[in-house]
């Protein structure tokens, strides 16, 4: 998959098959939209490209709540090389780029930058300036330049947003199989491997403590889980680690009356130092919630017990 964030100087797509979208998650929604884009495009012998954009337009259209996101730009980035698109497009989103009339839109933007062979897209669409540009107006201007329009059909939309919605919810409360079956895949996030104050080593559990760069990714409630991880190799978006075991706290660690809320990885068997790389852990099951022990044995007692867990449900 290629990566283009300069859209001044894209290069000449064969028979571009497009579709725009924040595609926020991946999920199973958006898979059936991208294998939609990847059956046209294999018809014509052409390329899948995925027009997204970054920052999220709701951080940029005034009176608009951002949401809390389920994959960062570079976690994208790495679900859609997964599923076989061709080309990712970054469109900068700005106010100057919101406020362009939807005609200019169309012309300056969707077809002189990418000059499509069909555009796929939603009936409930909108661009452009005050949201003015639709579904009809693309058909229109398609007629005119040349290009297919096709719709993304309503169940599927219905199926995107719904599935957004039930997957955050989901997270935040703690309900993992939920989440993960509207995703399609298990939730993951990436974050640095910084400096704990090694409370875990001493007591046979060491940790790797995880830092979160960006303070929009929406990250699980409270509780103890099983998970997976792989050290991130060259790009985000790409992969060359084993895959490894291990589980996970998120909370305050009651026990030993902490304040800041930290993400701890337990990784089973493991013990290289990986001080100041980026791990990418999966969430697969919530084992428990968090709680307080009465001193640190028992914390022992039950980390043994939640590590077996673990194993067992991985």
């Amino acid at each position: 998959m290629q990566v283009h964030r300069d859209i001044n100087s894209l290069p000449a797509f064969k028979n571009a098959v497009v579709t725009i979208g924040t595609f926020d998650g991946v999920h199973t929604g958006h898979q059936q939209i991208i294998a939609q884009l990847r059956n046209e495009a294999a018809a014509i012998g052409g390329e899948t490209v995925i027009i997204t954009f970054h920052p999220h337009p709701r951080h940029i259209i005034p009176g608009k709540t951002p949401p809390q996101l389920l994959t960062t730009l570079e976690e994208k980035l790495f679900l859609l090389a997964r599923h076989g698109v061709d080309h990712v497009v970054v469109v900068p989103f700005s106010t100057e780029f919101s406020n362009q009339p939807a005609a200019s839109y169309v012309q300056h933007f969707l077809f002189e930058k990418f000059h499509p062979h069909t555009v796929i897209i939603g009936y409930d669409h909108r661009f452009g300036k005050d949201r003015q540009g639709d579904y009809h107006l693309l058909e229109d201007f398609g007629a005119q330049l040349g290009f297919a329009v096709k719709e993304i059909p309503e169940q599927i939309l219905h199926e995107v947003i719904i599935s957004s919605t039930r997957i955050r919810q989901a997270i935040q409360d703690n309900d993992v199989a939920t989440a993960n079956e509207f995703l399609g895949h298990p939730y993951f996030f990436e974050g640095t491997v910084v400096e704990g104050n090694r409370l875990g080593r001493t007591i046979g559990f060491p940790t790797a403590n995880l830092h979160i760069e960006n303070a929009e990714k929406l990250v699980p409630g409270n509780g103890v889980y099983a998970v997976t991880a792989e050290l991130v190799a060259g790009q985000q978006y790409e992969t060359e680690s084993n895959t490894l075991k291990g589980m996970m706290n998120i909370g305050v660690r009651p026990t030993v009356n902490g304040v800041n809320r930290t993400i701890e990885v337990n990784l089973f068997d493991f013990s290289e130092d990986i001080y100041g790389k980026m791990l990418r852990v999966y969430v697969h099951h919530h084992l428990r919630n968090e709680q307080k022990f009465n001193g640190l044995d028992a914390l022992k007692a039950q980390l043994a017990q939640d590590a077996l867990n673990a194993k067992v449900l991985l």
